[in-house]
């Protein structure tokens, strides 16, 4: 059932009072002045404290910077009137003993009228002795029809459509957004090139960057990294490949659920946090970051209502990749923890939601020591599939030197022995590999030359890889891998003589 619906049929039930939590007061009017007409012109009285009410001329202006008194002249109104009353804000003033008392008793009055009274307020705010007089209603964001119409009206006062595969691309990177911004982006868009098309994707991001800025939870990634920037796990990139159109309408009709994410545990700096971006780019949505220790608070409660803002902040800007990072040091050892509980209630309510959730919510978390992760989190269910990403072969780490040394040496990638590079690093991870060719080119720039392999061979003589200096650590996590608990990310292991 639609908000719209579900809406009317409370309506109609006579709900005396309702609560309803949005920044769309625009849209929700439109939709209360819909149900009015439906209603055989039942009225619709608007108040707000700047203004008082606004409905009938004779009432116009009525209750001015005063809701006590917008709330007697609901009971000043015929008792067999039908009516919808909507106050504006109003979670404000329900502190105040007289307003919570009053609200109490118009909840008993209103039983027997044809009359509904709605609270409109940006969150919910209620006290304990309203809580049980007042439902409070859900009035989600635009979906995805809502969004196509409104599109196409915009597409229509340019006498131009773009193509079905431009305007689904709109559609996903316009979900989460509220159909005001919408309206706001687009006509930036129209503004700038008096058309739409697949380049304005970019503007509407921006759009929920913006969003984020203000939530101090989560982080918006500017995902540039592509699966091309990824040298090896050819196993994991066909994976994320065959998945890249299963956020696209063609896929609901088909009757595909959105996937629901993927567990990247492994040794560190082996491209873990590079592939939740390449993941973002690939798909063409938004990328979240989560740090997992800023859902933690000082106040009973807090981490609790941090962890259902994230989620429903995650939910409203689907669909988007959300990257849980370093999901090992947020709970491991989460039942020996002197909080109180609380880090036990937060990863409770995460791993509920990653279980339980519908939305096109891809999670990639990411994992360096995936044994101390408590069992209910690798159960089925949570994660579609858990990789190991471990040390690159041979192989890998030739593409890894190519993929580098393109970026910054691209006319001059034959001048490089890659086959020699990747042999002499053994043990070396991807981010090892990046630092040796930094290392390299500050040691040629310094000498006023172009660097050469002989200096990427010194450069790695030097660095004493982790594989090396944490051996111990690496072993059990390959071990453990290797008992297969997990997918691997590589389609070949490093076996013992490239390393």
């Amino acid at each position: 059932m639609s908000a719209h619906s579900d809406l009317e049929l409370l309506l109609r039930a006579r709900y005396p009072l309702l609560y309803i939590p949005t920044t769309e007061e625009e849209r929700l009017e439109a939709v209360l002045h819909s149900i009015s007409q439906r209603f055989n012109q039942r009225p619709l009285y608007i108040w707000d404290f700047v203004d008082g009410y606004q409905g009938t001329a004779n009432d116009t202006g009525t209750a001015k910077r005063n809701p006590l008194q917008a709330l007697e002249f609901i009971e000043k109104l015929p008792a067999p009137a039908a009516a919808i009353i909507l106050l504006r804000d109003f979670h404000r003033f329900l502190d105040d003993i007289a307003i919570s008392r009053k609200l109490r008793n118009l909840a008993r009055l209103l039983k027997s009228q044809p009359k509904n009274l709605i609270l409109l307020a940006p969150t919910v705010q209620l006290p304990p002795e309203l809580r049980d007089v007042v439902t409070v209603v859900e009035f989600p964001l635009p979906r995805r029809d809502d969004i196509h119409a409104e599109l196409l009206k915009l597409c229509q006062s340019l006498g131009t459509t773009p193509s079905e595969a431009v305007l689904d691309q709109l559609i996903r990177a316009c979900q989460g957004l509220s159909l005001d911004r919408i309206r706001r982006v687009i006509g930036r868009a129209i503004a700038l090139n008096g058309t739409l098309d697949a380049s304005h994707v970019d503007l509407v991001l921006e759009e929920k960057r913006q969003i984020l800025r203000q939530t101090q939870i989560l982080d918006f990634y500017p995902a540039q990294e592509t699966i091309a920037d990824i040298g090896g796990l050819d196993n994991l990139k066909e994976w994320l490949l065959r998945r890249g159109g299963a956020f696209s309408e063609r896929a609901r009709r088909y009757g595909l659920p959105y996937p629901r994410g993927v567990l990247l545990a492994g040794i560190q700096g082996t491209g873990k946090s590079l592939t939740a971006k390449a993941i973002a780019h690939q798909w063409h949505l938004p990328l979240l970051r989560l740090d997992v220790g800023r859902l933690f608070g000082g106040i009973v409660g807090e981490s609790e209502a941090r962890t259902r803002d994230m989620i429903q902040i995650t939910e409203a800007l689907a669909p988007c990749v959300l990257w849980i990072d370093e999901l090992d040091k947020a709970f491991a050892g989460i039942d020996s923890r002197g909080d109180g509980g609380a880090s036990s209630r937060v990863f409770g309510t995460i791993i509920t939601w990653l279980a339980e959730k519908t939305s096109a919510v891809f999670v990639v978390a990411t994992a360096n020591n995936i044994q101390v992760l408590p069992p209910e989190l690798l159960r089925k269910g949570r994660f579609d599939e858990i990789f190991f990403v471990g040390l690159p072969s041979v192989d890998e780490r030739r593409a890894i030197f190519e993929v580098h040394l393109s970026r910054v040496r691209g006319d001059r990638l034959g001048h490089y022995d890659l086959d020699r590079l990747a042999y002499e690093t053994i043990d070396f991870s991807g981010a090892e590999i990046e630092q040796c060719i930094i290392e390299a080119m500050h040691l040629a720039f310094s000498q006023d030359r172009d660097f050469t392999t002989e200096d990427l061979l010194h450069a790695a003589s030097e660095i004493i890889p982790l594989a090396r200096t944490a051996r111990e650590q690496v072993h059990q996590l390959q071990e453990w891998a290797a008992s297969g608990r997990a997918r691997f990310a590589s389609r070949l292991l490093p076996s013992p003589n490239s390393r």
